[in-house]
């Protein structure tokens, strides 16, 4: 999720709600994945203490008997938590059990469990998310674990038509002569906005997730099949994964503007604190970069008690693309599936890209209230993820021409991003290499080596920067941006992937380091998952799971990620408040309020989809 600027119509509101409960005193010593481990798989824990020699550790079984004993590693001062820690690796313990304990000295650890498949469980909490934000759609009791969570329709009508006026900064807007029936899709995160470029790169991961389980096999690809999930698409013989993608693909479908379509757009990069300099363009085939509320909703807000205007803001080349590529990708999955509406995501698919090669530079405005930004001023990894897709999709020469020409292809840096890194919304040039280095085509075979061992090779990266930190989780340094926790599971998609097309088991250890720490192996004992744990989230920045707010609310249900620890753009009240007292992965507060810590987003959650997916395969 972007930093999004906050004019929230309930500011007052927000300021008078009482702070997030105290659970300092819950912390325990002993930091650890709260979810459990697997069997066969490592097993870590760290320990703040100051001591530079060794500490005795063993494990105690549920009956109080010693099962393993050692000594601590001395790992030392770790700048991103700025805690002296010590690290205890106890992974030869492989017997089930549901209560061990693990004691350090004088402190013991909560209870925890090992497993044949400890996140089975979260796989499909972390994938009901998306069921529970949909747009347009009653969320039934029947599909959701709580009465409570269920709620009618939001925007069950939403034909919407351009902003037009004065936007924040002077710019006069003309708006346009239609509108467009853009119900359905998902929240993007805390707010009733939908968003292109995020709907997009979450989609995206759930379909990659598909069409990795179908290229592996195995218990992997029957474990979305019909029925496995709780959504009302269940039994209709299609996979679940792809129902539940499906609904997000026909909001994103609506978003592409008619053909013949004039629109007046900033062509290029201008200034960000002065009115825009508007031209007339072609935008037939281009996709409106999000539609969201006039202005913002109080909170809480649930969906259906939502009374803004819904508009739709200007197209850009990165929704535009953003469409191009994920049509093209459900054009081959659909192909055999259902047909008609495989040919509708082609013709969209082509279409999209047309539009941008001809409006190369159209970029979105981070100027109108109600919403957030999502602005890109470098497409050129669009362009290389959509047209990867566009081949993967048909094999056409006329892309694997244009995939050569491209900084990325093959995995050459660009502006210090690479086509192999970590992708996030505005940065998703390695998705195009992941269906490339994944996806059956007629790509040569040489190159299908070279990205598959470009990838790998930044996995090898992720994999020492987890040995670098006291933590282990594979992210180096100490600047944690808006949405880390979101950045460290797309960090494991790739290192996933690096384990199927490599087999080392580095890699794979290395996702499951990054899920050790994202569930409670990190400075504040924290599980960021709801549910999930013995501290999980409770209070995530949501307009609808807002307990916090409003006692007539939900709390958030199981399998909700937050955005997690953020020490880059610390911009809501509750988040300054810690600016300067506060270490990289310390600056997080459990706290509704706090929109820059603690949000929660489809971006975020569908690599905690693929990756605890990936992990239960095997």
């Amino acid at each position: 999720m972007t930093p999004k600027t906050r004019l929230l119509a309930a500011a007052a509101a927000l300021a008078c709600l009482p702070p997030a409960t105290a659970t300092a005193h819950n912390l325990n010593v002993i930091r650890l994945n709260q979810a459990g481990f697997e069997t066969h798989g490592p097993k870590t824990a760290t320990v703040p203490n100051p001591s530079r020699q060794p500490l005795d550790w063993r494990v105690l079984d549920e009956a109080g008997r010693q099962v393993a004993e050692g000594r601590t590693s001395v790992f030392g001062e770790d700048a991103a938590s700025g805690e002296h820690v010590h690290t205890v690796l106890f992974s030869d313990i492989r017997t089930p059990g549901s209560a061990y304990r693990l004691v350090v000295g004088d402190h013991e650890s909560r209870p925890f469990a090992i497993s044949d498949h400890p996140y089975r469980s979260l796989q499909y909490d972390a994938f009901s998310y998306f069921y529970q934000n949909r747009a347009g759609v009653p969320i039934d009791v029947k599909h959701v674990a709580r009465p409570d969570l269920a709620r009618p329709a939001g925007h069950e009508t939403e034909t919407a038509t351009c902003f037009s006026g004065t936007d924040q900064l002077g710019t006069a807007w003309p708006g346009c002569d239609y509108s467009l029936d853009v119900k359905g899709g998902w929240y993007d995160a805390g707010d009733h906005g939908k968003y292109v470029v995020n709907g997009g790169i979450a989609v995206w991961m759930l379909l990659n997730a598909y069409e990795r389980a179908q290229v592996k096999g195995g218990q992997g690809a029957v474990a979305f099949a019909d029925g496995k999930a709780n959504i009302p698409e269940a039994g209709n013989g299609v996979d679940d994964l792809l129902d539940e993608a499906r609904y997000e693909i026909e909001f994103l479908l609506r978003m592409q503007i008619p053909e013949g379509t004039k629109a007046m757009v900033p062509v290029g990069p201008q200034r960000r604190d002065h009115p825009l300099q508007l031209t007339e363009i072609d935008a037939g085939g281009m996709a409106h970069h999000k539609v969201h509320d006039a202005s913002w909703t109080a909170l809480p807000t649930a969906p259906a008690d939502d009374r803004q205007r819904r508009l739709l803001y200007p197209p850009s080349t990165a929704a535009t693309l953003n469409l191009a590529a994920v049509s093209a990708q459900c054009a081959r999955i659909w192909r055999s599936i259902d047909l008609e509406f495989a040919r509708r995501c082609a013709t969209a698919s082509q279409r999209a890209y047309r539009a941008a090669l001809r409006n190369r530079s159209i970029f979105a405005q981070d100027r109108f209230p109600g919403g957030g930004g999502y602005g890109d001023e470098d497409v050129s990894d669009e362009f290389y993820w959509a047209t990867a897709e566009l081949y993967a999709s048909t094999g056409a020469a006329a892309y694997l021409t244009a995939l050569k020409t491209s900084p990325y292809y093959l995995g050459a840096p660009r502006s210090g991003s690479t086509a192999t890194g970590d992708p996030s919304w505005s940065s998703v040039a390695s998705l195009g290499s992941m269906t490339l280095a994944l996806v059956p085509s007629p790509l040569p075979e040489e190159d299908r080596v070279r990205v598959r061992a470009n990838l790998a090779a930044s996995a090898r990266a992720y994999v020492e920067e987890g040995w670098q930190s006291g933590y282990g989780v594979p992210f180096g340094g100490a600047d944690y941006p808006w949405g880390s926790n979101g950045a460290i599971l797309s960090r494991a998609v790739v290192l996933g992937l690096a384990f199927d097309f490599t087999g080392d088991w580095n890699y794979r250890n290395g996702v499951i380091q990054a899920l050790d720490y994202v569930l409670g192996r990190n400075p504040l004992d924290q599980s960021y998952v709801s549910g999930y744990g013995a501290r999980p989230l409770q209070n995530p920045h949501h307009r609808f799971w807002a307990h916090a707010a409003d006692p007539a609310y939900p709390a958030p249900p199981a399998g909700a990620l937050s955005g997690g620890p953020n020490n880059q753009s610390m911009t809501d009240e509750v988040a300054k408040t810690l600016i300067g007292r506060c270490r990289a992965q310390t600056c997080w507060v459990d706290d509704i309020r706090a929109y820059a810590l603690n949000e929660v987003a489809i971006n975020w959650n569908a690599p905690l989809v693929w990756t605890t997916a990936f992990l239960n395969d095997h």
